[in-house]
């Protein structure tokens, strides 16, 4: 203690900035400080602490809550046999779009036993959570839930060998090729740690697990159903992606443009039939669709400006029932994938223009011209918005390293997450997730082989890694996010 005056002050224990308030050289059980000497060495003190503040702000220190490191990897070390088994049953029992039953329930059940607020069947079988604790921001964090027609083969012990009806009436195999199965495991665990932080947050968290992604329009479906009327509109939405070319334990980013706009168009290519030994007496649409096919491969390479990215695929023709009968017709599948709406309507009316006059030179009348629609809604392109991407890239960069963090070109697959933007009015993030052993990828440089894509029947996760990876940074994302 130091006597002053009359009066004595207690120093309190391990307080380290006496020293700019009185030197040490005063202190001794019996010294008297004078008033001026303490004003002058207060003065001292507060000058002191005025430059650290200015200097704890300019390096982020108080502009952004520190997330409690330490707890977080402690819960997700407690949690992972939990989400590693949660993540094998999902990958065992796949559900396809718009049939997510029972993944729904386990999402609902999931929420509902944290204390959210659940709504079930809303949009298909979409899952929507509300957690209120207290004022603050409103944080979506949104998974995904179906998977592909496709049968796997990795050969792993949990392969899914499940099998379903798709919308056609067809007997199909059933896989999470795409990774929606992590997703989903990320989901729970983000929702897990959120709760068990809820005294380091404040604000509303919403947790949105959605039907049919795969198939580009669930997000609309959900949104059409009323979600903002169940949950708040939010402050931010951020969402995450697997990447089957990451190593797991690595985040992707890019601000802006992230994954491109998606449009399913069907074409019905019409002619003349007749008997496969006579073709000058009919039209064969056969032949006009080769000839389409080819001339649609044309419209990135002379029709587009090159530095616009775009994509015209044919992925699937059908025609005819045997081998020597010329049919009426073919039917074409496309996808169509760009970034920008002016790149959007001029591939569409050059696929129109090629379509016709191809048409017309093959003989074809006006009102036997090849019919073009539409498959389901477009998916917009998801444009990252760049001071939230800026925000949870240093989130992220602190967190795990800067080697650990990377930026990527953006990809022309799509996800219809950007629905969620509500035509820019909220801001949204969506990032990659690694999901690769090291030594994985390391082999396949050495042989030259390509690895196995999202969408590939030996797409296979690398589960720890990956999981833990993908719920620390949700999660000290949310916490950032709610420090607004």
């Amino acid at each position: 203690m130091i006597a002053l005056s009359n009066k004595v002050l207690h120093r309190p224990p391990g307080y380290n900035l006496t020293r700019f308030l009185v030197p040490w050289r005063y202190f001794t059980d019996k010294t008297t400080i004078s008033p001026t000497t303490l004003r002058m060495h207060s003065f001292r003190c507060s000058r002191y602490l005025f430059l650290l503040f200015l200097s704890l702000i300019a390096q982020g220190t108080l502009a952004q809550s520190t997330p409690p490191l330490r707890q977080i990897d402690a819960f997700i070390q407690q949690q992972y046999p939990s989400l590693g088994t949660l993540y094998k049953e999902l990958h065992q029992q796949p559900e396809l779009s718009l049939q997510e039953e029972k993944t729904a329930a386990r999402m609902a059940a999931e929420l509902k036993s944290l204390g959210f607020t659940v709504k079930e069947k809303m949009g298909a079988h979409g899952v929507v959570g509300v957690l209120k604790n207290g004022p603050g921001p409103t944080v979506l964090i949104r998974t995904d839930m179906d998977a592909l027609p496709l049968e796997e083969k990795t050969g792993l012990p949990y392969a899914s060998r499940a099998r379903g009806i798709n919308a056609a009436g067809n007997e199909v195999n059933i896989m999470h090729a795409c990774g929606h199965d992590i997703h989903m495991t990320v989901f729970v665990g983000t929702a897990r740690m959120l709760v068990e932080l809820k005294n380091q947050w404040k604000g509303t968290l919403v947790m949105v697990a959605q039907s049919a992604e795969e198939n580009g329009f669930g997000a609309d479906l959900m949104l059409k159903a009323g979600l903002f009327d169940f949950a708040p509109q939010p402050d931010f939405a951020i969402a995450l992606h697997d990447n089957s070319f990451l190593p797991a334990g690595t985040l992707g980013y890019r601000a802006g443009a992230f994954m491109a706009s998606v449009d399913m168009m069907d074409i019905t290519v019409r002619g003349q039939g007749g008997h496969g030994a006579a073709p000058h007496t009919t039209i064969d649409p056969v032949v006009l669709s080769a000839q389409l096919i080819l001339a649609y491969q044309t419209i990135v390479s002379r029709s587009l400006n090159p530095i616009e990215p775009a994509v015209v695929t044919v992925g699937s023709i059908h025609g005819g029932t045997v081998h020597n009968i010329i049919p009426d017709e073919v039917k074409l599948q496309l996808t169509l994938r760009s970034y920008s709406d002016e790149v959007r309507q001029k591939t569409h009316q050059t696929i129109r223009r090629l379509s016709d006059n191809l048409a017309r030179a093959a003989g074809l009348p006006d009102d036997k011209l090849p019919i073009i629609s539409l498959r389901d809604p477009m998916t917009p392109a998801t444009v990252n918005d760049p001071a939230l991407t800026q925000r949870l890239v240093g989130v992220f960069k602190s967190t795990f390293g800067e080697d650990k963090v990377v930026e990527m070109e953006p990809y022309m697959v799509g996800e219809d997450f950007s629905r969620f933007a509500l035509d820019n009015q909220v801001p949204i993030c969506m990032f990659w997730l690694g999901t690769l052993a090291e030594e994985t990828i390391r082999n396949a440089k050495e042989k030259n082989e390509q690895l196995p894509s999202l969408h590939s029947p030996y797409f296979a996760p690398v589960p720890e890694p990956t999981i833990k990876t993908g719920v620390k940074a949700m999660s000290v994302a949310a916490l950032n996010l709610f420090s607004k």
